[in-house]
């Protein structure tokens, strides 16, 4: 099914729309949450609220870009969304361990599973996503969409509504930043 027909499917609340739907974007969608989150199931959890979203809202769908384009907004935005409650969940819990209430554990678990990293090197990729979790809102999501889903520049650029020097630049300042924080990270190990 095309993007038109599968937008009209969409439209009129066919079932087979929203299975064709989840059937073309359900790998895509989970792989930028584990993007954001590497816990596999706080992706999977999150990709199902994505879909949830995607139902609710694709009469808003006004077809200014892709539904492929659309997807992966909806989805980026999700995660950012998710990304803020846990930082002020984040900040409420470094108040209560001030007055001596349980201190809440960093969201990037020791069992750290994400399907495309290998038993070996999974040590090494938790430390990059920590690394990862600490950029910018804008530089992380434009890494994660270009090296994570091979995204192209201008896809990039269509997905976070910016101009497509700014992704140049939030790409390289990302590479940078990790490089820097990367190189003490492993400095420290060697000392």
């Amino acid at each position: 099914m095309n993007d038109q027909n599968l937008l009209t499917a969409l439209q009129t609340g066919s079932e087979q729309g929203y299975k064709e739907l989840v059937d073309t974007y359900q790998e895509k969608v989970l792989n930028i949450c584990l993007g954001y989150f590497p816990v596999y199931q706080d992706a999977e959890d999150l990709t199902q609220e994505v879909f949830v979203k995607l139902f609710e809202t694709i009469d808003n769908f006004r077809g200014e870009a892709s539904l492929g384009t659309w997807v992966y907004r909806v989805t980026v935005n999700k995660c950012l969304e998710k990304l803020r409650y846990r930082k002020r969940s984040k900040r409420m819990a470094f108040f209560q361990s001030l007055i001596g209430l349980e201190e809440h554990a960093s969201h990037v678990a020791s069992n750290f599973d994400h399907p495309g990293v290998t038993l070996e090197n999974k040590e090494r990729t938790k430390i990059l996503y920590q690394h990862i979790e600490r950029l910018a809102e804008k530089q992380r999501t434009a890494f994660i969409l270009s090296r994570m889903e091979g995204l192209s520049y201008q896809e990039i650029a269509a997905v976070m509504q910016v101009s497509l020097s700014s992704v140049e630049s939030l790409l390289f300042r990302a590479k940078q930043n990790l490089k820097k924080s990367l190189r003490f990270y492993y400095e420290k190990q060697l000392i």
